[in-house]
């Protein structure tokens, strides 16, 4: 499957970062914190985003990021074609970093009951992960 999107990218964590730092992989995933992750994520829905930032670990605030790959990426096989078809929430990933342009202020958001729910699928395991 092609990447469909050209940006902008958004990138949601509780990180508090500057513009020109760079996101890079090697971190745990925030659904399975056995899991060191291979690349990083991102995704061209702000909205998206926000939920990344809503599910990351730590204690800071909710931040999404506008970020720019430094490499190549692809479809994140986690939420494509392996588990859902086409990329509907327009995610990717690369094992390059990601640069920091700038950050968004205000985000569409999730319900609170919808955060709730996957909070709870979290906890109890939502599946193998694609690393």
């Amino acid at each position: 499957m092609a990447v469909l999107d050209t940006g902008p990218y958004f990138h949601g964590t509780r990180a508090d970062l500057q513009v020109g730092d760079l996101l890079t992989a090697g971190f745990r995933s925030n659904y399975d914190g056995d899991v060191v992750m291979n690349h990083i994520y991102f995704t061209a829905w702000p909205k998206g985003a926000g939920l990344a930032a809503e599910m990351a670990k730590g204690d800071g605030r909710r931040r999404v990021y506008i970020v720019e790959p430094t490499g190549p990426f692809e479809n994140d096989p986690n939420v494509t074609d392996k588990k859902f078809p086409g990329n509907p929430t327009r995610s990717y990933r690369s094992r390059e970093p990601l640069r920091i342009v700038g950050e968004l202020e205000t985000w569409e958001l999730f319900d609170a009951e919808y955060i709730l729910q996957l909070r709870k699928r979290v906890r109890v395991g939502m599946g193998e992960i694609i690393n």
